[in-house]
């Protein structure tokens, strides 16, 4: 029978296989274009922008086809004043496509940010990877379908470097080149990285990074060694949903399969940056986990907030809801001194936990 918690993660060992293979190319050939300039293409505007004074829009580059960027459609307003902040984004189930996620990065941009999201830009559809007959990266034909549920198929493509460090990067070098419709525009003393499920390992993996600056974990956190309890999380156990009992491999979701990012609960200690987990509460198959990694880390600021919405969060929802309101209010307050946005998350109780159906916690937070 087939563990509900893999099927959560929408992710097969043979795909799997192929990410390790990618990610141990961090820095390959993918990387080596970093500076060229690309041509933006497929501009989409997603629902109608985002609610920020930025109306948002998201494209394709040929210089970094492997990814999508989310960005504010008017770029005149960036420059001397004002920079964009770099956000490198993972997908949920490590997958090639961030479709099921565009509602929350578009509002995300909306506000000011460009977000390099893993996976070319798809017109809609399913998480995971391309259907049979689409093109991979090089021209290659994509070898297998979406399974149900939106997992990708089998021999679903994913592109080798196609990884955060690959994003931010780009990002870098796009901004120190003349040519590029971002040359001076990119703050790139401000680089957050995040990601949703599987995708929250992949930002956990690269969180080390000096240049990175905060780290948000979405309904995810690090698995426990196999058939080891998880530290108890704060204000109780975990609840009948069974969050508890799967600890020791449940993880963001999944069973511990080869080929996620293979970090152990040792790697928090790597980090260095402000941490922000984002949980879908106890029925959140991450959730045990996730409130095991905020119980570990002592050293640096962190913030946990859960809402009762499981792990799917509210990424679908018009324009990201809950998720992207969180999200946008913690980049506002770590890379643009936006004291009110800061309110939700510092002061006992922090103004997060005044809002209906939110638990919160933190550390070395005033």
């Amino acid at each position: 029978m087939v563990n509900a918690r893999t099927v959560a993660l929408g992710i097969t060992a043979s795909v799997l296989g192929i990410l390790v293979a990618g990610i141990a190319a961090l820095g390959g050939p993918q990387a080596s274009s970093s500076s060229a300039v690309g041509t933006e293409s497929g501009e989409r505007t997603v629902e109608d922008g985002g609610t920020g004074p930025y109306k948002a829009i998201a494209v394709t580059n040929s210089s970094i086809s492997t990814h999508t960027i989310y960005r504010p459609k008017d770029l005149s307003a960036f420059g001397d004043k004002e920079k964009l902040p770099i956000l490198a984004w993972g997908n949920g189930g490590c997958a090639n496509s961030n479709s099921a996620h565009q509602n929350y990065l578009s509002e995300i941009a909306s506000h000011g940010y460009l977000i390099v999201a893993i996976g070319p830009m798809q017109a809609g559809g399913g998480r995971g990877g391309r259907g049979a007959g689409a093109a991979a990266p090089g021209g290659a034909p994509g070898a297998g379908a979406a399974a149900p549920g939106g997992a990708p198929g089998t021999g679903a493509a994913v592109p080798t470097g196609g990884t955060l460090l690959d994003a931010i990067n780009w990002a870098i070098a796009q901004n120190a080149n003349s040519q590029s419709v971002y040359y001076r525009k990119i703050d790139t003393s401000k680089v957050a990285v995040f990601g949703h499920s599987c995708g929250g390992l992949q930002a956990l993996e690269v969180a080390p990074d000096p240049r990175v600056k905060t780290t948000l974990v979405v309904d995810s956190g690090i698995l426990n060694s196999p058939g080891a309890a998880p530290a108890a999380p704060r204000g109780g156990g975990a609840g009948a949903g069974g969050a508890a009992a799967g600890a020791g491999r449940g993880g963001a979701g999944g069973g511990g399969l080869p080929g996620m990012p293979p970090l152990t609960k040792e790697h928090l200690a790597k980090l260095h940056s402000p941490v922000f987990y984002l949980l879908g509460g106890e029925t959140d198959i991450a959730y045990a986990n996730g409130m095991d990694d905020f119980n570990r880390i002592e050293k640096l600021p962190v913030f946990v907030a859960n809402k009762g919405v499981g792990h799917g969060g509210t990424f679908s929802q018009p324009h990201g809801s809950d998720w992207a309101m969180a999200s946008v209010a913690w980049l506002q307050w770590q890379f643009k001194g936006d004291a009110e946005a800061g309110k939700l998350f510092t002061g006992n109780p922090p103004g997060l936990a005044k809002k209906e159906g939110w638990t919160v916690d933190k550390k070395n937070i005033p």
